[in-house]
């Protein structure tokens, strides 16, 4: 199965978080299945660090580096993508998250998150 992380799952497997469940923790140790992070997570983890937040407090190029190195694929933002996002319903605000539903959507995988609100938008988005 292919799917996408979302920017928090990223984050909380890359540190080895105690808040990762076990469910996530099961599906990101399956090696039948692959991964893919979207170059959203990169620009949010980006700029959130750059501001300062603590809980984006990681070398955002290091993260990408080991996403790769651990046979992640990035998934580029297209404007097929970008355009997705007017098709979603105003449940959450957060454009980051929006454009990563979006690319769900049009790619045909799972978005996995941690994120109530994300998981509301429903098929693909996947609750772990």
């Amino acid at each position: 199965m292919i799917y996408l992380l979302d920017t928090q799952l990223i984050l909380w497997a890359a540190a080895d978080s105690n808040r990762l469940s076990d469910a996530a923790r099961t599906l990101l140790a399956d090696d039948a299945n692959e991964f893919l992070f979207s170059a959203a997570a990169i620009w949010e983890i980006t700029i959130k660090s750059t501001l300062g937040r603590s809980d984006f407090s990681v070398d955002a190029r290091l993260l990408r580096r080991g996403l790769i190195t651990n046979g992640a694929h990035e998934l580029p933002i297209t404007s097929d993508h970008a355009l997705a996002v007017s098709d979603l319903p105003p449940l959450h605000k957060d454009p980051f998250d929006r454009i990563q539903v979006a690319q769900a959507r049009e790619e045909g995988i799972v978005l996995l998150t941690a994120d109530q609100m994300v998981a509301a938008y429903g098929a693909p988005v996947e609750l772990v």
